[in-house]
């Protein structure tokens, strides 16, 4: 028998090589990196990635869709005294599906950088306005809901990863928070669970509309929430999370009390309780470590939650942030996955596109700094990432309980233990994180807590 004792070896750093389980990478694999990086390739799976990062058997569409919220509160207009002005919000969907068979496994997006101005192209497998696939469904959903300031692109390579698996994944463009239209952040505070609600209740409209092209092909019972940063934020509030009265009365915040309907007790926010919402991932979420929510407001989390940070994050914070919500958050079951000294770019962000290393006038900064981190490789975060979510919405949303054993792991992968025979089938004593070849989990944490006891 052959026992291998974890090394402290951080898989994810720059600098690492990258190291496969059962091969060698080709030799030609540097330079098609390379080459892929200066594509702007969103869908690079790395040779050391773990099992479930890769992508699924499905071929993929994609489309843009425009939606209207009428008559909504204009937050960033609005003042003290008399009644909020009102407009229609509207806002832009990127929408990934499974596609029909023989669609093939290229496409691009046009997108814009952080600085709202330099636009770029970005290569992947979504093919646009591809044929749905006429059998296999009704897929579960997923909406994506980015940071402040983002774009429906942000998180694209997750958004095509769940695609070829199986889902039907929808990624909004946040009116007065992306990079093109950044308001006032009021709005971003109000808005952000408003337009994730009003998102899943549009796909489901169109899915019971003949005609539409998502028509009967979208399980909305079955719906993943993920999000990052501000989407993280108000995903936490969707999830059932009220806001603290506190936070409601911040003069640098939501004007005018506007914040009150997302305040726990309140009857608006009892009132949006979500159930079709299955299962809720929040990479980074914003807000803990600023008094928007408290121990008591976060009991109305109900919903099995899987949660993402670096413990450097210096922008949501680590321990009086996103580590405090996963303790808070007492009656779900919830999961925090940690990245050893990341920052707040921890595994959400999509690569950093090759015009994003040159310095903007606008920002004067490179825009690289939006989406990569110093000491982690995106690419590798992203891989981290998929794998991940691939397990707890497998298990949430497509009741795959063998998706579990992904999730049931020691909780610092630095203790774990490769333990293979001599046929390299893992023996009785094998703790290493499963789905990972050995050495490649390192400075990663798994956290796991079930529901309080009532």
């Amino acid at each position: 028998m052959k026992m291998i004792v974890a090394a402290a070896f951080a898989a994810g750093l720059v600098t690492t090589t990258a190291m496969a389980q059962d091969s060698a990478a080709p030799a030609d694999a540097p330079e098609e990196a390379a080459a892929a990086t200066h594509e702007n390739r969103i869908d690079i799976i790395r040779p050391d990635a773990p099992e479930l990062a890769a992508h699924g058997d499905l071929p993929i569409g994609v489309r843009t869709v425009e939606v209207t919220n009428a008559d909504q509160i204009d937050v960033a207009n609005t003042t003290a005294g008399g009644e909020p002005p009102r407009y229609e919000r509207k806002l832009t969907l990127e929408i990934w599906y499974p596609a029909a068979e023989g669609t093939g496994d290229e496409g691009t997006y046009t997108t814009l950088l952080r600085d709202g101005e330099t636009e770029v192209t970005l290569a992947g497998r979504g093919v646009r306005d591809a044929e749905p696939a006429a059998e296999g469904g009704p897929y579960p959903l997923v909406i994506i809901s980015h940071g402040y300031p983002g774009n429906r692109f942000l998180m694209s390579h997750l958004a095509e990863n769940l695609a070829t698996k199986g889902y039907v994944v929808a990624s909004i463009d946040h009116l007065e928070s992306t990079y093109a239209d950044q308001g006032a952040f009021g709005s971003t505070l109000v808005n952000r669970s408003l337009d994730q609600l009003f998102v899943l209740d549009e796909i489901e409209r169109m899915n019971g509309e003949e005609g539409d092209f998502l028509s009967g092909l979208v399980d909305t019972e079955n719906t993943g929430l993920i999000g990052y940063s501000m989407g993280g934020y108000g995903a936490v509030i969707t999830a059932g999370g009220g806001v603290t009265e506190t936070s409601v009365g911040y003069e640098w915040g939501a004007p005018a009390g506007t914040l009150a309907i997302h305040e726990a007790g309140s009857p608006e926010h009892g009132e949006r309780a979500e159930d079709r919402i299955k299962a809720v991932v929040a990479f980074a979420p914003w807000g803990r470590q600023r008094g928007f929510w408290d121990a008591e407001g976060l009991k109305g989390i109900e919903t099995p939650i899987f949660y993402v940070a670096g413990s450097a994050d210096d922008v949501s914070g680590y321990e009086d942030g996103v580590k405090m919500l996963y303790d808070e958050t007492v009656n779900a079951e919830r999961y925090l996955l940690t990245f050893e000294n990341a920052n707040h770019n921890a595994a959400a962000p999509m690569p950093a596109p090759a015009e994003s290393w040159t310095v903007s006038q606008k920002l004067g900064y490179a825009p690289f700094d939006h989406y990569a981190d110093p000491v982690w490789d995106t690419v590798r975060m992203n891989n981290i990432a998929q794998h991940f979510v691939t397990a707890f919405l497998g298990k949430e949303l497509k009741g795959d309980e063998a998706m579990g054993e992904y999730l049931d792991l020691v909780e610092n992968a630095a203790d774990g233990v490769t333990a293979l025979d001599d046929e390299d089938k893992p023996t009785a004593e094998h703790t290493y994180w499963k789905g990972f070849a050995d050495r490649t989990a390192m400075g990663l944490s798994l956290m796991h807590a079930t529901p309080a006891a009532q």
